[in-house]
């Protein structure tokens, strides 16, 4: 996403100046993945779902037992959310499917995408249980991406297009407003958000995050209603205030390439953190050997729980 010679000063800057308040994140699992990704907490499960893009796998990592169980997935994995019932969707570069977590197969849903060069990224689920999930192009073209929403009906409406990178995506605790990242603008926008109907409305920039910083990725929500984005090319994932744009708090990350967080733990207080060795150099890669790690940090700030897909079938 950044050249090499900007990954260096940006690597170099977040480990020479530090804000009091900041902190850093510890590994907790060297998965040395070349694409981790879409981070979410399963609230009742108590386990936090991840996927590796690149290396096409779906991952459980149990924090009680620091166990992590892999399902292959044949085909690149954008992101994984939990289903009400049991289960999970992902989403796969040939479509969206089910999958059993206990055995890891697949039942196929829908594909809406119909162009080999285009993948799909980073989704979450809604308040109201509808599945949103956007694209990329493999080769990152300007204007080739979207976003998709699966409603509980499983029929898929476009949502929003001509994006780049469609990336995090969540809502505020009074289902009025949804964030929302395409990496390549550097910028968080807000929507007005009609729980009801599902529709957004009145798009606006709130956070614009400088290429110094590095490009806002995955990003989560904590219950003060303060914005977290992973921070690509950073090594870093920021809290913001999306009401006046400011930057509040960095935690740092050995690892330049962070691409998503997610609060979790039994009282939602612990960040988790997916990396990448993508992009990085051989050089990067012996100065950040935990690249591809999943790294954690204790907050004093609780999260949200994450949302269920609504399965209206069952």
């Amino acid at each position: 996403m950044k050249k090499n010679m900007l990954l260096v000063i940006i690597t170099f800057m977040f480990f020479s100046y530090q804000k009091p308040g900041d902190m850093h994140a510890k590994l907790v699992l060297d998965a040395k993945a070349m694409l981790g990704e879409g981070s979410i907490w399963h609230p009742i499960e108590k386990k936090l779902y991840w996927v590796d893009i690149e290396g096409k796998a779906l991952h459980i990592y149990d924090p009680a037992t620091k166990k992590d169980i892999q399902f292959a997935t044949a085909s690149r994995i954008g992101t994984v959310v939990p289903v009400k019932g049991g289960g999970v969707l992902v989403a796969l570069q040939n479509g969206i499917h089910s999958m059993n977590t206990k055995t890891g197969n697949l039942t196929f849903i829908t594909d809406p995408i119909q162009d080999t060069t285009i993948r799909f990224n980073d989704g979450k689920c809604d308040p109201a249980g509808r599945f949103w999930v956007g694209t990329m192009a493999l080769n990152i073209t300007k204007g080739a991406a979207v976003l998709y929403r699966l409603d509980r009906d499983k029929k898929v409406h476009l949502m929003l297009n001509n994006l780049t990178i469609s990336n995090g995506i969540v809502w505020s605790a009074d289902k009025k407003t949804m964030y929302f990242t395409d990496t390549q603008t550097s910028n968080v926008e807000a929507f007005d958000y009609n729980d009801t109907t599902g529709e957004i409305s009145n798009r606006r920039v709130v956070i614009k995050v400088p290429i110094s910083e590095g490009s806002p990725d995955g990003m989560a929500i904590d219950a003060e209603g303060k914005l977290w984005t992973a921070l690509w090319g950073g090594g870093a994932v920021a809290r913001w205030d999306p009401a006046t744009g400011k930057m509040l708090q960095k935690i740092y990350v050995p690892a330049p390439n962070t691409s998503s967080c997610a609060f979790g733990g039994n009282d939602l207080k612990t960040l988790y953190i997916t990396t990448a060795r993508k992009d990085l150099s051989e050089e990067q890669l012996k100065q950040y050997p935990m690249s591809g790690g999943l790294f954690a940090v204790k907050l004093n700030i609780k999260g949200v729980p994450a949302n269920f897909y609504i399965n209206d079938d069952k």
